[in-house]
């Protein structure tokens, strides 16, 4: 009950709901009454949020704080020797994202683009960690497939050998994640890979398990252009979209802090 009741109330904090209501509340009041004052204020606050939450600086001012919390894993030669936490991983988890389910569409081209980033980072930290196993998680949607199905469908098209992953199919959100590992994984450290903007709630829930993490974050969104453009003054849907994955990991951070105060 507490898992749906969070996503209803997460759903209408989303800016895109967000802004569509209050338009539409807006728009009625001007109807019924053009002098309202209400329908004005509305309208205006949804068309500043809109334009503010689509700027590509503002957006990542946004979810920098996010990105920055945990530092990537650097590009390591074949024999170059591992920083010692990475090295002493036994297990690789990989977080749930999402996936499409289009027939002869193959497993790769149905992840989500988080997907994407997640499984193609662990299958290079497999091959850094050849005696590690794979724990991928993802539940099924509306009776289909896992998603964890389909991220080890994609694995094993990078060449990771089937038997080395493990997977977790009846996860619905972080938190029922870092349980079932923890069941898994005991005390052995575990490379932890999930979107740089989700791994400070990931690390945050998976420590309250005491579950040993190297945080391995990717599937960066903020990354800042090697030179400026004129483009970052205007607007776009990609740092809208940007705005808004933020902002649902504020809340869920928000969630996490104010389910701990019981």
């Amino acid at each position: 009950m507490a898992f749906w009741l969070k996503k209803f109330v997460s759903f209408f904090l989303m800016p895109l709901p967000l802004v569509l209501v209050a338009l539409a509340a807006g728009l009625w009041f001007l109807i019924a009454r053009p002098s309202s004052r209400w329908g004005r204020r509305l309208v205006a606050c949804a068309l500043l949020l809109l334009l503010t939450l689509s700027h590509p600086i503002l957006s990542r001012w946004l979810i920098a704080p996010l990105e920055s919390a945990y530092p990537p894993i650097p590009e390591i030669q074949t024999g170059q020797a591992l920083p010692a936490p990475l090295n002493a991983c036994r297990y690789i988890v990989v977080l749930g994202s999402g996936n499409a389910d289009t027939p002869g569409m193959s497993a790769l081209c149905q992840l989500s683009t988080a997907g994407l980033g997640r499984i193609t980072e662990a299958v290079r930290l497999s091959r850094l960690l050849p005696h590690a196993r794979l724990i991928l998680s993802g539940p099924s949607d509306g009776g289909r497939r896992p998603h964890a199905e389909v991220l080890r469908n994609a694995a094993r098209s990078l060449g990771v050998d089937p038997t080395r992953i493990q997977l977790i199919e009846s996860a619905h959100d972080t938190d029922d994640e870092a349980h079932a590992v923890k069941a898994i994984v005991g005390t052995a450290p575990v490379a932890l890979v999930t979107s740089a903007w989700h791994m400070p709630r990931a690390a945050s829930l998976f420590h309250k398990q005491q579950v040993t993490i190297v945080p391995c974050p990717t599937d960066y969104l903020g990354k800042t252009p090697a030179r400026f453009n004129w483009h970052e003054l205007s607007w776009d849907a990609e740092s809208f979209q940007r705005s808004t994955f933020a902002i649902h990991e504020y809340l869920g951070l928000l969630w996490t802090w104010l389910r701990d105060q019981r």
